[in-house]
């Protein structure tokens, strides 16, 4: 949706503050036609993180069920929500700093990468490890994009295809290093069937490892929902801000920064 544009753009007036990700990356990377939420990296730090927030306020945002967006939360890895009207639609935004299994070698590149960038949304790789979800229908994408990976070691890493890495091996050396990383490619000589039933394997690891981190967020968070309806009320008539204020005030006894 073109709103999710426009605010990328709000979001990076003179400097550049916010990444387009998840859905709306995909979209960009034209493997879906439409994302119905908006999800951006941000910077870590109070003033950007202020600017986001009056780009928000300008456009009537709400808090909703989530973290402040307030860098001693995302550092923890949290995430901030909002959502708003805007051409009858409800919009909803999140925000977060640190995706779950982006190295600080990765943050560092999308950065660097996403600085040129008129609207600046995540490269292939970072929206592969970031799909890495419980969600099954996150898979297939993973898949499409690791057949566009420019790196053969970065097909090799990630692809979701039992043929796609047999015929890359027809043609590539796999590095020691590589295989240490993914001990499954050591079954490409064993067939197509072996492998294809070690990635199945390998993407129901995948899904249990990313349902018992979301587990622990939502045991530390229990306190936080316990609260949130009559937290929610008191600040819905609010500005921005100040229901900012409130939010963050309520989320240092009741929310741990690092679960």
């Amino acid at each position: 949706m073109l709103i999710y544009h426009q605010l990328t753009k709000r979001f990076n007036a003179s400097r550049l503050r916010a990444v387009m990700c998840s859905g709306q990356a995909v979209v960009m990377h034209r493997l879906a036609i439409t994302s119905k939420d908006g999800d951006w990296i941000v910077r870590e730090n109070p003033e950007d993180l202020d600017f986001i927030l009056s780009v928000l306020a300008e456009s009537g945002a709400t808090y909703r069920f989530g973290a402040p967006l307030d860098a001693r939360w995302l550092a923890g890895g949290w995430s901030a929500h909002f959502e708003f009207r805007h051409d009858g639609l409800r919009v909803r935004t999140d925000f977060f700093s640190r995706p779950p299994r982006l190295q600080p070698s990765d943050l560092d590149r999308l950065w660097t990468d996403s600085a040129s960038q008129e609207i600046p949304f995540t490269g292939m790789r970072e929206l592969v490890l970031m799909k890495m979800t419980m969600r099954e229908k996150d898979y297939p994408i993973i898949g499409e994009l690791a057949r566009r990976l420019e790196s053969i070691d970065d097909q090799f890493l990630f692809s979701r295809s039992a043929r796609d890495l047999i015929a890359l091996a027809e043609n590539h050396t796999i590095p020691p290093a590589i295989l240490a990383s993914r001990p499954l490619l050591e079954k490409i000589q064993d067939g197509e069937d072996v492998l294809a039933a070690a990635l199945d394997h390998e993407r129901r690891q995948m899904i249990k490892a990313d349902e018992a981190r979301l587990a622990r967020y939502k045991a530390a968070s229990e306190s936080w929902e316990s609260a949130w309806p009559s937290l929610s009320k008191e600040i819905s008539s609010l500005p921005l801000h100040a229901a900012h204020q409130r939010i963050a005030a309520a989320a240092e006894t009741l929310l741990p920064q690092h679960p």
